[in-house]
């Protein structure tokens, strides 16, 4: 099952606004709030890679108030 990473910039002051949005968004695993240069990082799912651009292209990167994105496709889990 493909996943990425997603590092998140916001606008100034939306962080909890964003990380709400995106528990609303089909394929995040995981998302959480973090310090230093992003703002949020965010674990995408899905059952294929052109879900997982989808989801990542469609739905995250044009949620309202995200201004940036870094998508790191995982290649390797451990296991």
């Amino acid at each position: 099952m493909p996943s990425a990473f997603v590092l998140i910039n916001t606008e100034i002051g939306a962080e909890a606004e964003v990380l709400k949005a995106l528990k609303n968004v089909e394929g995040i695993a995981e998302a959480y709030a973090v310090y230093g240069v992003y703002d949020i990082i965010a674990k995408v799912t899905a059952e294929s890679m052109d879900k997982l651009k989808e989801i990542v292209t469609w739905h995250v990167r044009r949620l309202d108030k995200v201004r940036s994105t870094l998508t790191m496709i995982v290649v390797e889990e451990s296991s």
